[in-house]
């Protein structure tokens, strides 16, 4: 992102639209000087103007950033490009969901066996009683780490998705 080249293309844009400074401010309600200041690669548009700028010359917020017109076919690889990012996106917030399902569905299987063994004692017909109850102290143990980990995984992702929104 060039400040000035983007400044020199906001001069050109109003040029070829035979706007003033006066008059492009008017519209864009901010002080003339503030357009000056653009055009001169002093300072740039505030980020609320953006999206007034470009609905005002008729170019996307991407051609505006890069201070330059872009052709059909760079406006394609963009959206290609954009379009790539999102499912990558939503394939990995996927792929997180399955994992944090996987860690209850465990703890909720170890659980449940540890609590089956207490009344029909099933281990007992497989192991000796003392190895039995190691068995059985174990499901109970590996049941509860992996729901724990499942919920803390899952109260992680939602806590992040709020961050994020509270972000934009």
């Amino acid at each position: 992102m060039n400040q000035s080249q983007i400044g020199k293309f906001i001069k050109s844009l109003r040029e070829e639209k035979n706007l003033t400074q006066e008059q492009l401010a008017e519209k864009l309600n901010v002080s003339n000087k503030s357009v000056s200041r653009w055009e001169n690669g002093k300072t740039m548009p505030d980020l609320s103007l953006l999206d007034m700028i470009c609905n005002e010359f008729d170019i996307t917020i991407s051609e505006l950033l890069n201070g330059r017109r872009m052709n059909i076919d760079e406006l394609k690889q963009l959206k290609d490009t954009v379009e790539r990012l999102i499912n990558y996106s939503i394939e990995e917030e996927s792929s997180k969901a399955k994992k944090v399902n996987r860690f209850l569905i465990l703890g909720i299987l170890f659980t449940t066996l540890a609590i089956l063994n207490n009344y029909i004692p099933y281990l007992d017909f497989i192991f000796r009683e003392n190895i039995a109850q190691f068995v059985n102290g174990l499901c109970y143990g590996l049941g509860i780490s992996f729901e724990l980990i499942g919920l803390y995984n899952s109260s992680n992702r939602i806590y992040l998705k709020e961050r994020k929104g509270k972000k934009r």
